[in-house]
Parts: C-alpha cells; sequence; structure tokens
C-alpha cells in the first residue's frame, strides 16, 4: 500500500444539552451530531522507516499533544507495537471551533492505520479506544448524522438531510472548554431531537422554536460579538441559527443560495466564512 488519503469533515451540533455532570467528571449530554462534508481536513498516510507528522499550520500543535499523534500512540499501546508511518495533515477546520476538527483528524487517524497496517480492530472497539481521545471522536468514526447521549458517544443513528445552504461563521475567539464546562448550568432534562425530523428532513420552525445550546449564554455574556453573528444571521433571513459545540462558530441555516451568499458577504469581516451546500 503505498499511501492512504482521507478527508476528516467537521460537525455541528443542532442542539446541544448538558444533563448532569458525571462521576468521573465529565457531564452526560444530549445532542444533534451533523456532519458538515465539503468542509474538511485531509490526511494523508505513508508507510515509513520511522514515524513523522507534520501539518501545514502553524496554528495547531504538531506534537505529543496533537490528538492525530495520540490516537497513533493509543493504537500501538492497544497493539504492542510499533506503527512506522509519515502522517501529512492539511488543516482547514478552525481549530478550537466548536466544530470537531481535532476530534475528525484522530478518527481518520484510527481509521486509516487499522487499514494501512491491516490491525483487524473492530468498529465496536475503535468506539471503546476512540474515547480515551476524547467524546466527539466515536462520532467521527461514522461521521453520519447521530443523535448523542452520554458523553457523546452513545449514537444512535438518524436518517435526516439538510436540503438548503449552511452559512458557518467562526470569528477566530478560542473558547477554553473547560471554562465552559465549569460554568455551565446542567438543564436535568432531555430533549427529544427526534421530534424534529419530518420525512427524513429538519423542520427548521421546530428548531427555531425549541433548540438550544446550553452553552450560548455563558460565551455570548463573556463574548458578546458571538451572540451578534448569530443576531446577524437572522438578520440576513436565517431559518434557524445556533452556536456549534462550546463555541465559537456560529452556523445559519438559510432558504437558498442567494440568502445564504448575502450573508456571508455581510459577515466577511470574521476570520472564517463558509458555505456549505446541500447534498446534490
Amino acid at each position: 500500500m503505498k499511501y492512504i488519503e482521507i478527508k476528516a469533515p467537521a460537525k455541528i451540533n443542532i442542539g446541544l444539552n448538558i444533563l448532569s455532570k458525571r462521576f468521573d467528571g465529565f457531564h452526560n449530554l444530549s445532542t444533534l451530531f451533523y456532519p458538515i462534508n465539503d468542509l474538511f481536513d485531509v490526511l494523508k498516510f505513508t508507510p515509513a522507516d520511522k514515524f513523522e507528522f507534520v501539518c501545514d499550520t502553524n496554528s495547531i500543535p504538531c506534537d505529543d499533544s496533537n490528538l492525530v499523534v495520540k490516537a497513533k500512540t493509543l493504537l500501538e499501546k492497544f497493539m504492542g507495537k510499533t506503527l512506522r508511518v509519515r502522517i501529512e495533515l492539511f488543516k482547514r477546520i478552525p481549530s478550537q471551533a466548536g466544530l470537531g476538527g481535532g476530534s475528525s483528524d484522530a478518527a481518520a487517524t484510527l481509521i486509516s492505520l487499522n487499514e494501512m497496517f491491516q490491525l483487524g480492530i473492530k468498529y465496536e472497539i475503535l468506539l471503546q479506544l476512540s474515547l480515551d481521545l476524547g467524546s466527539d471522536i466515536p462520532f467521527f468514526l461514522k461521521a453520519k448524522p447521530a443523535i448523542g447521549t452520554s458523553r457523546g458517544e452513545i449514537l444512535n443513528h438518524v436518517h435526516v438531510e439538510i436540503d438548503k445552504p449552511i452559512v458557518i461563521v467562526n470569528p477566530g475567539i478560542n473558547i477554553s472548554t473547560k471554562d465552559a464546562f465549569q460554568n455551565i448550568i446542567p438543564v436535568n432534562t432531555q430533549f427529544d431531537f427526534q421530534s424534529l425530523i419530518q420525512n427524513e428532513k429538519l423542520n427548521c420552525d421546530l428548531l427555531r422554536n425549541a433548540v438550544k445550546n446550553d452553552f450560548e449564554n455563558y460565551v455570548f455574556d463573556n463574548y458578546p460579538e458571538i451572540g451578534k453573528i448569530k443576531s446577524e444571521m437572522y438578520n440576513q433571513g436565517a431559518l434557524f441559527s445556533l452556536m456549534s459545540g462550546s463555541g465559537s462558530t456560529i452556523y445559519g441555516v438559510f432558504p437558498n443560495i442567494d440568502s445564504a451568499a448575502n450573508a456571508a458577504i455581510q459577515l466577511s469581516d470574521n476570520p472564517f466564512v463558509f458555505i456549505s451546500n446541500p447534498p446534490n
């Protein structure tokens, strides 16, 4: 095998409710994960005489703290063997943005090294291994729409498609996930995300009236400019807008590509603006 090249997609959270704090220090949550397949990092894996990891940006660490390296090390410890590989990461998803870029990269690493070195690790085992790295990573092993519960690793895959353009805006503000969780007040009630799906489509009226991200109050209070992006989404005609993850990315679902393009222009002073087009 000469090399493996894989796309690691972003995700958005369509609602995110923090239900309770767990005895292990994590939180129980409920969310609807939705992949953004046209926004992705690219990873290339090539067999080599020694391990090497390089990336095309200085915006993220390219050392042992990177989730890509941690995923490779995790597989080595599990299998009891050294994996000699060169990994190249081409970063397109903003980091620390609530879009799951690092988690997606880690999942892509687990999948690719399992295949390249013929490790034979079944999906269920990869699922458990991935949770040692991060709560979002299990979702990215398949990257299909799913209702996530517990830490996010218990996944109920659902058939749903957003058939409208999504404007994704990141203001370049890094939100500490640790601080966000420390300032959250659990809601103790679990929302029925399945009720939002009608004929495999999301009802935007229901979304706007019922769906919340419990991190928004903390983030918007401390970074009002992020809240202003959400307000501008609605000013520009968004059918639904929400913050993804613990921030700082805001996304908006728009009725058509023209309205999405106009919104993107109005929000173009932000460092990252992307229009995700609906599947053909």
